[in-house]
C-alpha cells in the first residue's frame, strides 16, 4: 500500500510539474511574442510609417467595418497586453530562480520555436512591406473613406486624420477640403471658411465646395463670409460640359451648376461662332443634383462643331475651346477612333492621362467600369464625392468637353469589391439609389430600354459599327449560390441577342466590365468564368446565327492586354481588355494572353476603317506618357464564317 501511495504521489507530482512546465512555457511564449511585437513596431517606425497610416487603419476598424471586428480587436488588446506583461514578469522570475540554483538554463522548446517563427514573420513583414505601402498609398481610398466617416457624424476624427496627413504631405489639397467639411459639421464656420480659402489659395478649385456633398456643407453655405466669398468667385457652371449621345444630327451636353439655373448651348461649325444657333434653355434641378442635359438637333453629319455654354444668360468661361465631330449616317462607312478603359481611381499624379487620351482626338471614349471607385453603396455622400473630385479636374473637364463619353459601371462603382446582386429590384435595397446617382453623372443615350428593367446597359452606333454596352452588376447572381448563374439577367440577355441579330454593321463591339476570356483572373468567379453557361449561350448564338464581325471589349484587370478565345464552330473571338487608366494598383501580366502591358497606366484605342473592301480595326495599347506599346489589326474577314 505504501508503495502504491508513493506511486500515486509521484504521479501527482509529475502531473503538477507538467502543468507547471506548461504554464511557464505558455508565458514564455507570450514573453517572446511581446519582444517580437515590440521589434516589429520599432521596425515600422524606423521604416517611416506615418501617424496618419495608424489613424487610417483605426478608422477602418472602428468606423467603416462592422462592429464585430472592432470588438475582436479590443478583446485581443485587453487579453494579449496584460497576459504578455504578466508572462514577461513570470519568465524573468523563472530564469532568476534557475540561475540562483546554479542550474544551467536552457530555453524550453516552445519559446524557441515561437521565437524562430516570429523572426520568420518579421522577415515576411520586411519582404511584404512594399505591398503594404502600395495598398495604403492608393490615394483614391483614404480621402474617400473620410467622407464616409464624416457622413457617420465624426468630424473630430477626420480633423485629426487630415492634420496628420498634412503633416506628412503639406501640399495635399484633399486634406484641406476635408478640414473645411469637418469644421462646417462642428459648427466652427470661421475655421471652415479659413480652410476653404487655404485650399483654394493652394490650388483646389472653388467649384469643389459648391458641388458638395451639399448635405455635409449646409452649415457653411449659410455663413455670410462664405456667401460673400462665393459671390466674388462668381462660379455658376461648376462641372461640365460633358459630351455624349452624339449621332449624325444630334449632340447632348451634361452640366452641373451651383444653383438651379437655366442653361443653353450656342453652337456653330466654325471657331469664330459665325451663324451660331442657340438651343432651348434647360433648367438644372436640385432633385437631379443640380444637373441637366441639353440636347441640340438639326446638325450636319461628319462635321466639326464648336460650342459655348450659356448659364443664366451669360457665356461661361472655359479653359478650352471645346469642339467635336458629329458621326456619319448610320450604315455609312468611314474612319474613326474609339478609346476605352477602366480602372480610373482618382490619383492626382495620374490625372494627366485625360490629356494623353485627348491628344488622339477619339470620336468616343468608353468608360468600362471602376470609373471612380466608390465602394460605399449605402452612403450617397461618398458616392457623389467620388464623382465630384474627378469632374472638377481641369484635365477631365477639357477631355470630356471635346470627347463623347459613354459609361457603364463595375463592382467598385455599383457596390464593393467583386460584389453580386440579384434579379430583384430591391435586393440589395440600395441598388436603385446607386443607379440614380450614376445616371445623374453621365450622358448616355439611355439607361436600359425598359422602365420595368432598369440598369446601365445601352447601345449606340458610329457609321457602320454598332456598340453594345453591358451592365454586368445590377442583375448579377452569386455564382456560388446558383448552378447556372446569370450575370446579365434574362431581359438584358435577350435584348443583347435580339440587337445582335438585327445588326447589319460591319463590326459589332460588345463591351463588358469584366473579362470574357478564360483564366484572366485565375481562381476567381468574378469574370465570365463564373458564368460559363451564359457566356456559351452568347457565343453559340453568334455562331448559330452566323453573326460576323464581333469584337469583345472588357476591363477590370489593372493592365492592358489581348486574349484569343478559340472556337470550334466559328471564328475565334478576340477579347481586348484595358483597366489601368489612372490606378496605382497593378495586376500581373498572364502567360495566356496574346500580349499584356502593366508597367504604366494605359488605355485601349480602336481605329476603324470600314471604307476598305475588307474593313479593318486596329487595337493599340498606349500608355500615359503617349508611348505606343503594341497593336494588332483585325480584318473583317478574320471575324467571318467564310
Amino acid at each position: 500500500m505504501a508503495s502504491e501511495s508513493s506511486e500515486i504521489a509521484d504521479g501527482n507530482h509529475l502531473s503538477f510539474r507538467k502543468i507547471k512546465d506548461f504554464i511557464s512555457n505558455f508565458f514564455l511564449i507570450f514573453f517572446s511574442i511581446s519582444i517580437i511585437f515590440g521589434v516589429i513596431v520599432l521596425l515600422f517606425i524606423a521604416l517611416g510609417i506615418e501617424r496618419w497610416v495608424f489613424l487610417y487603419n483605426w478608422e477602418i476598424n472602428r468606423y467603416l467595418d462592422t462592429p464585430v471586428y472592432t470588438l475582436i480587436f479590443l478583446i485581443a488588446l485587453i487579453v494579449l497586453i496584460p497576459l504578455s506583461i504578466y508572462g514577461s514578469i513570470y519568465a524573468v522570475k523563472f530564469i532568476a530562480k534557475k540561475i540562483q540554483k546554479d542550474r544551467k538554463y536552457k530555453t524550453p522548446r516552445a519559446p524557441r520555436i515561437t521565437t524562430i517563427a516570429s523572426v520568420i514573420g518579421l522577415i515576411g513583414v520586411i519582404i511584404f512591406f512594399p505591398d503594404f505601402s502600395l495598398e495604403i498609398s492608393q490615394y483614391k481610398k483614404w480621402n474617400r473613406d473620410q467622407i464616409t466617416v464624416l457622413a457617420k457624424g465624426h468630424p473630430d476624427i477626420v480633423l485629426s486624420m487630415s492634420n496628420a496627413y498634412l503633416k506628412e504631405y503639406p501640399e495635399d489639397l484633399e486634406a484641406r477640403y476635408l478640414k473645411a467639411i469637418a469644421y462646417s459639421l462642428k459648427g466652427d464656420l470661421s475655421s471652415a471658411q479659413d480652410a476653404v480659402e487655404d485650399a483654394v489659395n493652394n490650388g483646389l478649385s472653388f467649384e469643389r465646395f459648391l458641388a458638395g456633398p451639399r448635405t455635409l456643407l449646409g452649415n457653411l453655405y449659410s455663413y455670410y463670409e462664405f456667401q460673400s466669398y462665393s459671390t466674388a468667385q462668381n462660379k455658376k457652371l461648376i462641372q461640365g460640359p460633358v459630351l455624349g449621345n452624339i449621332t449624325a444630327h444630334n449632340a447632348s451636353f451634361w452640366v452641373r451648376t451651383a444653383l438651379e439655373t437655366p442653361v443653353s448651348i450656342r453652337i456653330a461649325n466654325n471657331s469664330d461662332m459665325v451663324n451660331a444657333i442657340v438651343s432651348d434653355e434647360y433648367m438644372t434641378k436640385s432633385e437631379q443634383d443640380y444637373t441637366t442635359i441639353i440636347t441640340i438637333g438639326e446638325l450636319n453629319k461628319s462635321t466639326e462643331y464648336f460650342y459655348e455654354v450659356i448659364v443664366d444668360g451669360v457665356t461661361a468661361s472655359l479653359d478650352n475651346d471645346p469642339s467635336f465631330y458629329t458621326y456619319p449616317e448610320v450604315g455609312d462607312s468611314g474612319s474613326f477612333k474609339v478609346g476605352f478603359g477602366g480602372g480610373a481611381g482618382f490619383t492626382p499624379e495620374h490625372e494627366y492621362m485625360w490629356n494623353t487620351i485627348l491628344s488622339h482626338y477619339p470620336d468616343a471614349f468608353l468608360l468600362l467600369g471602376d470609373n471612380v471607385y466608390i465602394d460605399t453603396p449605402e452612403t450617397p455622400e461618398t458616392q457623389r464625392y467620388c464623382y465630384y473630385r474627378r469632374q472638377c479636374r481641369d484635365e477631365y473637364r477639357n477631355f470630356s468637353s471635346s470627347t463623347p463619353i459613354y459609361a457603364i459601371w463595375d463592382d467598385h462603382d455599383f457596390g464593393d469589391n467583386d460584389c453580386t446582386s440579384s434579379l430583384s429590384l430591391d435586393e440589395p435595397n440600395w441598388k436603385l439609389d446607386v443607379l440614380e446617382i450614376f445616371k445623374q453623372n453621365f450622358v448616355n443615350p439611355f439607361y436600359s430600354n425598359s422602365t420595368e428593367h432598369p440598369g446601365v446597359w445601352f447601345n449606340f452606333t458610329i457609321g457602320d459599327v454598332d456598340f453594345f454596352m453591358l451592365d454586368c452588376r445590377f442583375y448579377r447572381q452569386n455564382p456560388k449560390e446558383f448552378n447556372t448563374p446569370s450575370m446579365l439577367g434574362p431581359y438584358q440577355k435577350q435584348w443583347l441577342l435580339d440587337s445582335l441579330n438585327k445588326s447589319d454593321a460591319s463590326y459589332k463591339v460588345i463591351a463588358s466590365s469584366v473579362p470574357w476570356a478564360y483564366n484572366t483572373k485565375p481562381g476567381s468567379l468574378d469574370t465570365w468564368d463564373g458564368f460559363p453557361k451564359e457566356r456559351e449561350d452568347l457565343f453559340s448564338f453568334i455562331e448559330d446565327e452566323e453573326i460576323e464581325g464581333v469584337i469583345l471589349l472588357s476591363a477590370d484587370r489593372h493592365r492592358s492586354d489581348a486574349w484569343l478565345i478559340e472556337r470550334e464552330n466559328g471564328y475565334d473571338f478576340y477579347d481586348f481588355e484595358s483597366s489601368k487608366l489612372t490606378n496605382i494598383h497593378t495586376h500581373s501580366v498572364l502567360d495566356g494572353s496574346i500580349y499584356g502591358y502593366n508597367e504604366k497606366c494605359s488605355f485601349g484605342l480602336l481605329s476603324f476603317n470600314t471604307t476598305k473592301a475588307d474593313p479593318e480595326v486596329t487595337y493599340s495599347i498606349i500608355n500615359i506618357d503617349n508611348e505606343l506599346q503594341w497593336s494588332l489589326t483585325l480584318k473583317k474577314s478574320d471575324l467571318s464564317f467564310i
